[in-house]
């Protein structure tokens, strides 16, 4: 047999790859090193609407104006060897956007440098891009919350300072960073990261520089850009090509202690980078704040006293026999034994080895970090401990939300799910408006999809179990109607009655609130009546309230349960109940979001067998 020649197996696999490419059923889109699209597949024209000869060439239409930091920041990441997946959002030609899954790889030559970057897209949908979103902000507050602890672990200054500049670093993708001291009229840099180790230690003028302008502003946080790559704060002159800076203040017993810089040289920073870097800095004060207080304790034994009872966190002393001879006000708050009761006796939890933290629960339920260090000699420890009980509930309410998120997110898809069933099964059965209302109910779940999930992300900042409502007069029976329309295509199996008088008065609440109670409720009511039968929404004007009243012909609630049921993650035990699944959260979403319209809700079994839940509202003033 005669070989081929090298050329023609070349071109036979170059003439594969292309045909591979071209038939690829993903959009791949291929940018040079000047971030200008070197190919773009026929999957990349039905997914975008641009033609390859439209866009090759180009710098890409498809990105959104307040995405394209995101965009660079992902090519330079993989630049380093990364293989990057993110959920986002793009442009089409009819300037509509979608949702999309991206996965972003590196090209490389012969000799292994990067010629450009390939991007494989994928459509989502909402609920995909939620979850993504959930999960990568949950990820960072792990990491801050990490860094945060490492951080707080380090006793001596110079250490901390240091920790400091490197999180930053980490955690906002910043170029280059430090942290300067402000002293008196002037600056110091302590600490750097990405910068020439012969900057540390060199001075400005506090006046003319970015934080004399931030301190004169008021504020804990800027951000400052130059066209040209040159700033008038001549620590940074040292790294090219600088165009943005941003700076956060720290502040040490309520005063500006020093502050933050975090510096770019190579891609944009977005709002989220900057509010990363302000709680950094509020908690590098807190760090600073601990660091400062013990070297004063090991440095200062005359002042020992008044540095000791002033600290946040509960302090000891031991002898060499190991008994208390000194005990805080921190640590009697902490552990709920007074400074008469410790004195002379050993510490009522376990010491870790000298310089290591131990992390302990208190029989009151307390869970402490216990620090461990000898004073010069070795004949006396100091205890640090502080209570992290809140970190651990931090843990556990971040969990909370990401499954309060997914739980109610399920009910508007479930309801355009079925609606849109309905339609690609049923179409030529539906009359013209039929189909017109489905599509209409298709709308406005959707809408109230979104305007759920925005909720739902911006009220994540005032807490992981909380739902913000806006409470005032609206339209309980307009509510009412409209969910059990919503429900009846889902179910073959049962009957949706809806009892609403025509007079029924204007209830006091949040109209999405009370859609998502009166949802979950029917929900329930299908979920817990598998073998069908009438469901009825039925409301009545009851003297100070306006009761809404949801009842099923189902397995009913086991005795001793019926308050049981609306504790977060309570799954009843009795007869075939554990088949239905869940993680028990939907009732004390419910209840959650009664109390907070200033309403109550309750269940009850019915004589004939069923579950009938009762939410109370009040009726709206006039």
């Amino acid at each position: 047999m005669t070989a081929e020649p090298a050329g023609t197996i070349s071109d036979r696999t170059d003439a594969t790859a292309r045909a591979v490419i071209e038939c690829a059923a993903d959009a791949i889109v291929a940018f040079s090193t000047d971030r200008t699209v070197m190919l773009w597949n026929p999957a990349a024209e039905r997914m975008f609407g641009w033609a390859a000869t439209e866009v090759v060439g180009l710098e890409p239409q498809i990105i959104p104006e307040e995405l394209k930091a995101e965009h660079n920041a992902v090519l330079e990441r993989v630049r380093g060897g990364d293989r990057i997946s993110i959920a986002t959002r793009r442009t089409r030609k009819d300037s509509t956007v979608i949702d999309v899954r991206i996965d972003t790889s590196a090209l490389t030559d012969a000799a292994g440098e990067v010629t450009g970057w390939v991007n494989v897209c994928h459509q989502t949908g909402e609920d995909d891009v939620a979850r993504h979103y959930m999960a990568e902000r949950a990820r960072v507050v792990r990491r801050l919350g990490d860094v945060v602890a490492d951080m707080n672990a380090q006793r001596d200054l110079e250490s901390v300072l240091d920790r400091i500049a490197a999180s930053l670093r980490e955690l906002t993708s910043a170029d280059a960073g430090g942290f300067v001291l402000i002293e008196d009229d002037s600056l110091r840099l302590v600490s750097t990261a990405g910068l020439p180790a012969r900057l540390r230690g060199k001075t400005a003028t506090l006046a003319s520089s970015l934080v004399g302008e931030l301190m004169n502003s008021g504020k804990t946080v800027m951000m400052a850009t130059g066209e040209s790559g040159g700033f008038d704060d001549l620590i940074w002159s040292a790294l090219p090509g600088l165009h943005t800076i941003a700076l956060s203040l720290s502040h040490v017993g309520g005063k500006p202690y020093g502050a933050l810089y975090a510096l770019y040289s190579r891609r944009k920073l977005s709002h989220v980078e900057l509010e990363l870097l302000e709680l950094l800095a509020g908690h590098a004060g807190v760090a600073l704040t601990n660091a400062m207080a013990f070297e004063e304790v090991v440095r200062q034994r005359a002042h020992e006293r008044a540095v000791i009872d002033g600290s946040a966190d509960g302090i000891a002393v031991l002898d060499e026999d190991g008994l208390v001879r000194q005990w805080n006000p921190a640590a009697h708050r902490i552990t709920g034994t007074s400074a008469a009761d410790a004195i002379g006796k050993p510490p009522s939890f376990p010491l870790p080895e000298s310089g290591s933290t131990l992390t302990h629960k208190l029989p009151n339920g307390r869970w402490l970090d216990v620090l461990c260090t000898s004073l010069a000699g070795g004949e006396e420890l100091v205890i640090d401990f502080r209570d992290v009980t809140a970190a651990k509930e931090l843990e556990e309410a971040k969990d909370l939300f990401l499954a309060t998120t997914s739980h109610e997110l399920r009910t508007p898809i479930t309801v355009v799910q079925g609606f849109a069933t309905t339609l690609a099964t049923r179409w030529d059965q539906l009359g013209d408006a039929e189909r017109r209302a489905a599509v209409r109910t298709i709308a406005e779940r959707a809408g109230s999809l979104g305007r759920l999930v925005e909720q739902l992300l911006l009220g994540s900042r005032a807490g992981a179990d909380q739902l913000p409502v806006s409470n005032g007069p609206f339209d309980l029976g307009a509510v009412l109607h409209g969910a059990a329309a919503a429900f009846r295509p889902l179910s073959d199996k049962h009957v949706v009655l809806a009892d609403i008088p025509a007079g029924l008065p204007a209830a006091s609440g949040d109209t999405m609130a009370t859609d998502i109670i009166v949802g979950q409720l029917l929900e329930n009511a299908f979920k817990y009546s598998p073998n069908g039968g009438t469901v009825c929404v039925r409301a009545r004007a009851a003297g100070d309230w306006i009761e809404v009243i949801v009842e099923d012909d189902g397995v009913g609630i086991a005795a001793g349960d019926h308050e049981r049921i609306f504790d977060r993650f309570f799954q009843g035990e009795a007869g075939d109940r554990r088949r239905f699944g869940g993680v028990g959260i939907g009732l004390f979403i419910v209840r959650r979001l009664a109390e907070a319209q200033h309403g109550e809700v309750t269940a009850s079994s019915r004589p004939q067998g069923g579950t009938s839940m009762c939410l109370r509202l009040r009726p709206a003033s006039d």
